[in-house]
């Protein structure tokens, strides 16, 4: 599989919101450099940029896409700091991406019996374990990921054994598929980009879980009121604000909640975003990313 990467350099200011602009226009994965040969070390997450200029590179699966991206970019009402006149794409040779980015990927012990290990791995022996077998293919969810990990250790504490889920961004399908190891009854998979869904959908059938209890679905797609027991959401802070109504118009009367995908400094935006319909906290901390715990009014 060839891609297409787009670089551009910026400012440090505006660095963060080109990142998420890349990413809402279709990136695969966006990576941040130093543009002045300055000897610093990159950041960690959720800290600005110590350079005084800042290089982007994006990798989009489809180069249609790339173009799109970098034409909104050029615009002058891009929204991301004005026009970005120095973007250019590249076209990357073919190589096996995905088996490249998971080769250092090994079993990982989630907490209680849950354990997610890589389809080319064997799972360890022990008893009562629960596995998840996964191969993430181009979505997001390994396992690995501070806001991932976090996310199926709360469900390893606390298995949502006889519940319905709703995994809202369900990239791999990891965390749908963790519930469902882990007793849920069924659970809905939701998102926007069809790679997600495709990888959920296979990941489910090398776990041997039945299409009907792990269906799929568009975001465009009305998900059902008050119907889920458990709703999960591990994707961007500003989605999650943006996602509030929907996601509490779908979780029962006592329902539990789990957001991911933000860091300690959105919390408190995230967290008043919900609090009308949901008691919610901070329940975990890991590097600069926090998880959020609620349950429905």
């Amino acid at each position: 599989m060839s891609l297409t990467e787009l670089e551009l350099e910026t400012s440090p200011g505006e660095a963060e919101a080109l990142e998420e602009r890349l990413f809402a226009l279709g990136a695969q994965s966006v990576e941040l450099f130093d543009a002045g040969d300055e000897p610093l070390f990159e950041p960690p997450p959720g800290s600005h940029p110590l350079w005084s200029a800042v290089r982007l590179r994006a990798l989009f699966q489809d180069p249609l896409q790339a173009e799109i991206a970098r034409a909104a970019l050029q615009a002058p009402d891009s929204g991301a700091g004005g026009a970005t006149p120095d973007a250019r794409l590249s076209r990357l040779d073919d190589r096996d991406w995905v088996r490249a980015g998971l080769a250092g990927l090994t079993r990982i012990h989630c907490g209680g019996p849950l354990w997610i290990v890589p389809s080319w791995e064997t799972p360890p022996d022990i008893a009562g374990g629960v596995y998840v077998h996964l191969d993430p293919g181009l979505a997001f969810g390994t396992g690995s990921h501070p806001t991932t990990a976090m996310c199926l250790a709360a469900l390893a504490a606390a298995p949502p054994a006889g519940q319905t889920v709703l995994d809202y961004g369900c990239g791999s399908g990891i965390l749908a598929i963790a519930a469902l190891k882990l007793g849920a009854t069924s659970a809905l998979g939701v998102d926007i980009d069809p790679q997600a869904l495709q990888a959920t959908r296979l990941n489910a059938e090398r776990n041997e879980i039945a299409a009907e209890r792990l269906p799929t679905a568009a975001p465009d797609r009305d998900v059902p009121a008050a119907a889920f027991d458990l709703v999960l959401a591990n994707i961007l802070a500003g989605p999650l604000v943006d996602l509030a109504p929907t996601l509490a118009r779908a979780a029962r009367p006592g329902a539990r909640l789990l957001l991911a995908g933000l860091l300690d400094r959105q919390a408190e935006a995230v967290m008043a975003a919900y609090r009308d319909t949901f008691e919610i906290a901070i329940g975990d901390r890991r590097d600069d990313w926090v998880l959020l715990v609620g349950q429905r009014r």
